[in-house]
């Protein structure tokens, strides 16, 4: 049985919670291959608002188990309060949840280490969320790191208290005023890590490879989006994992062979959070317009969404490299109201017209080239079926499809799962 993805194609922020949790009924198990507590993926369902960091999107259904993938890194303390929002739904976490050995551990100092890398390079910050997430993985790479499957050594406090004695040292040589009680931190720390190990740690890749065997539906859920991928994503303005579709591979241990369908999701329009060049960026009523009607706040940090009109140039390259097989639309609602809109079809890159997605998209190197074409004025969040969509979107859709020559199975109309309408 082949291992479906679902991906986002921009900078983030793209709606993969809301349809992993519509997609779950389909589904035996979700699991989370790469990031950390700087994902926020937002569900909505019966009246209830709420935003899950690291714990898969797949959480609410009976039906579904979760599993968090060796590519993910976890902060206990995130984790723990994440296991407590989740109480007042009655869920059977420690059935329904489970962790792989082989995903590494955010340290306290893995966040102050963060806090001060960012605050010594002035005006030059990438935008981290400061949540300890690239740190932890250049612990990773540099083969230094805390794993889940440490928490079940007699002596893991030692190599914790070795590795946080290492990040105190890096943290003074930043030379930066980093006010912090690590004492108080540890507390919380270690109390955390007691939750944590109550739960099921697993090794993933063999636990996935039985339920391949066994038949069930595998859906791989990723974080961020593919313009945000380490490799691929607009360096250094980026994460610090792979995620694309080459991610779900290594993040869970799934051999390429074993992929199926690669489901990519995308806004109507484009937003970015954080720094970084973003060539369809909007400083006008447009812009402002989209973000007020869009809610466009991060899920994790609040901070402001950027806004500006769909870059398929951009699109195009994040389907490209993904092998995407099908595509939602989301936030079709968000764009009632606008007389024109506009789609970036083609960069003016250095003096010459290119349709590819260049080495640097930084402003002095990039102006934006747009087609036009009609709005729609019609509120469609009370829309059911597809044949009730405006003509001015279907020809938007029409329009995108032809230009990516991948389908749109979804459209979203609103951030409730209901609100999803099938094509």
């Amino acid at each position: 049985m082949a291992v479906d993805l679902l991906l986002g194609l921009q900078w983030g922020d793209e709606g993969k919670g809301k349809i992993v949790d519509v997609l779950t009924q389909d589904y035996d198990i979700i699991a989370r291959f790469q990031g950390g507590p700087n994902a926020g993926h937002t569900l909505e369902f019966d009246g209830i608002k709420h935003v899950l960091h690291t714990i898969p999107s797949g959480i609410f259904h009976k039906n579904a188990v979760n599993v968090v993938g060796n590519g993910v890194v976890i902060d206990p303390v995130i984790f723990k309060k994440e296991l407590d929002a989740l109480k007042k739904f009655n869920l059977d976490v420690n059935a329904k949840l489970f962790i792989s050995r082989k995903a590494h551990l955010i340290l306290p100092t893995h966040r102050l280490l963060d806090a001060a890398s960012e605050a010594s390079k002035g005006k030059a910050k990438i935008g981290s969320t400061l949540k300890g997430i690239g740190p932890t993985y250049m612990d990773k790479t540099g083969r230094n790191g805390m794993r889940i499957g440490d928490l079940e050594l007699s002596d893991w406090k030692e190599k914790y208290r070795s590795l946080a004695n290492k990040h105190e040292a890096m943290i003074n040589f930043y030379d930066v005023d980093i006010q912090y009680d690590l004492a108080e931190l540890e507390t919380d720390f270690f109390k955390a890590v007691e939750e944590l190990k109550k739960l099921t740690f697993i090794d993933s890749e063999e636990y996935l490879y039985q339920a391949q065997k066994a038949g069930k539906k595998i859906l791989a859920e990723g974080a961020q989006g593919s313009l945000l991928d380490i490799d691929f994503g607009t360096y250094p303005f980026v994460t610090s994992s792979n995620t694309t579709a080459a991610g779900a591979c290594t993040g869970l241990g799934v051999a390429p062979n074993q992929i199926g369908a690669v489901k990519g999701i995308f806004k109507a329009y484009t937003t970015r959070v954080g720094s970084g060049p973003f060539p369809t960026e909007l400083f006008d009523e447009d812009g402002e317009t989209m973000g007020r009607v869009g809610n466009e706040f991060g899920a994790t940090t609040g901070r402001p969404r950027r806004c500006g009109w769909l870059d398929l140039v951009a699109l195009k390259y994040a389907v490209r490299v993904n092998g995407v097989t099908e595509l939602m639309m989301m936030k079709g609602d968000v764009l009632s109201g606008f007389k024109k809109l506009k789609v970036c079809t083609a960069y003016n890159y250095k003096g010459e017209q290119i349709e590819h997605f260049p080495y640097n998209i930084e402003a002095e190197n990039v102006t934006p080239v747009y087609s036009e074409m009609a709005g729609w004025k019609e509120d469609l969040t009370k829309m059911t079926s597809a044949d009730q969509l405006p003509k001015e979107l279907n020809d938007y859709i029409d329009f995108l499809e032809k230009e990516l020559e991948v389908p749109i199975k979804i459209v979203s109309v609103g951030p409730d799962r209901t609100q999803t309408i099938l094509r």
